[in-house]
């Protein structure tokens, strides 16, 4: 069979990715049947939370009364629904429009009774969409937390931590507040490990971590947080629910699209242009820098010994990586995976690549994330751009914007975390 070429293979891959965590794909096998005689209320967070209402809308029979309620997305990734409204707030920090929604998402959830439902759509980015300080914090406290925790390179886990103890609707205190309702989590998936508790800080399922853990977070980073902070966390006044917590005996959770999915379906996608597939793991972490150079490793043993796959084969891998910030440059982790897996390839014939974000931004910049091919580092030396130096200035975006290497899609309304993939050709001189 003919080798693909390298671009348009990988955006092929790219495409059956994002397809198999679409919620309008992934949503409606999962819904549950109307109540005989209560009411639905849906309510929900996260990027993929207005695509997720509207999976529900198209789904619902039409013979029951419509579902009616509230979700909050990130701006920019809303949708005009029929009876669910959508509202957008600020992601990663904060900000009023998500306070307020949260608010009034926990009074909806008080308001339902034993024989209603509650359908609880639940993505990546809840946990700063969902922003309802818990009794004695302000918006402003949980800001100054949040902030604190992305420039210290805080893992996903320890950040939900923190979130949970200093909020009213994480750590499984949404679905307490709606028993004795019965409460129907639909999740997808975006952290490593696809664990309930830590997918937009867990607001419909019990929570293992402890106010010593989260005080336990910010004494490893050093972080000083406002006064009112440190005093909620001494104090620990109100644990989150812990597993076998009355208030939750009546939810379910069902994870309807996962990081796993969607590399699988890349792989299948890769098989059937006669590429060999290699699915590395979709929980990967680590700094994105050291990350790269593992995987630039991986590539070369393929180029130099046909191991652990012989040639054409793609490297996929998912997860999240951390950005530790040195410089004063723009870019997300996929665009710090990529310049640095250039640097690190040094040029290595036959070798392409591109990682995203699923959710279509790459950290707060407009793009998804980025390509490489074998020829960048030659492009940018004839254009003036040094590699390693954007490298060390965290300027991964400057670097891939110069080069025309962006990739832009636009939100996604999806998120199963970041998708890498690294192709290597048969040929030597590709």
């Amino acid at each position: 069979m003919t080798q693909p070429d390298p671009r348009t293979f990988l955006d092929s891959l790219l495409g059956a990715g994002l397809a198999a965590a679409d919620p309008a794909r992934a949503v409606p096998a999962h819904l549950p049947a109307p109540p005989r005689n209560g009411r639905t209320l849906v309510i929900g967070a996260g990027k993929a939370a207005a695509a997720m209402a509207k999976a529900v809308e198209d789904s619902w029979p039409a013979d029951a009364p419509p579902p009616e309620g509230l979700v909050v997305t990130r701006y920019d990734h809303g949708l005009d629904l029929d009876h669910i409204e959508c509202v957008e707030a600020a992601h990663p920090v904060p900000d009023s429009a998500g306070q307020q929604a949260a608010q009034r998402m926990l009074e909806m959830a008080r308001g339902l009774g034993e024989g209603d439902l509650l359908i609880c759509l639940v993505s990546g980015g809840g946990s700063a969409l969902l922003a309802a300080p818990a009794d004695g914090l302000t918006l402003e406290d949980k800001q100054a937390v949040a902030k604190a925790l992305l420039r210290c390179g805080a893992d996903i886990a320890e950040m939900n931590c923190l979130r949970k103890h200093l909020s009213a609707v994480k750590g499984g205190r949404l679905a307490a507040a709606a028993y004795p309702a019965r409460v129907v989590a639909l999740l997808i998936s975006d952290v490593p490990g696809d664990d309930p508790a830590t997918i937009a800080s867990g607001p419909t399922v019990p929570d293992p971590t402890t106010f010593a853990d989260a005080r336990a977070v910010l004494a490893k980073y050093a972080i000083e947080p406002p006064d009112a902070v440190r005093r909620h966390l001494e104090a620990a006044a109100e644990e989150t629910p812990k597993p076998g917590d009355s208030r939750l005996s009546r939810t379910e959770t069902i994870l309807v699209a996962r990081p796993q999915d969607s590399l699988e379906a890349m792989a299948a996608e890769a098989r059937r242009h006669g590429v060999t597939p290699l699915i590395l793991g979709d929980a990967i972490e680590g700094e994105a820098r050291e990350v790269a150079k593992v995987m630039s490793g991986i590539a070369r043993q393929v180029r130099l010994h046909g191991q652990p796959a012989e040639a054409p084969c793609v490297l996929l891998s998912g997860g999240e990586t951390t950005v530790t910030l040195r410089g004063e440059g723009r870019g997300g982790r996929n665009a710090e995976f990529l310049l640095a897996l250039a640097v690190a390839l040094g040029g290595e014939p036959a070798v392409h690549a591109l990682a995203v974000d699923s959710d279509g931004i790459d950290g707060s910049e407009d793009n998804a994330g980025a390509r490489v091919a074998p020829d960048i580092l030659a492009r940018a030396e004839a254009l003036g751009v040094d590699a390693k130096a954007r490298l060390a200035d965290n300027d991964g975006y400057g670097f891939f914007e110069a080069l025309g290497e962006l990739i832009v899609t636009g939100p996604t309304r999806t998120n199963v975390n970041d998708l890498r993939a690294i192709y290597i050709s048969a040929a030597s001189d590709s």
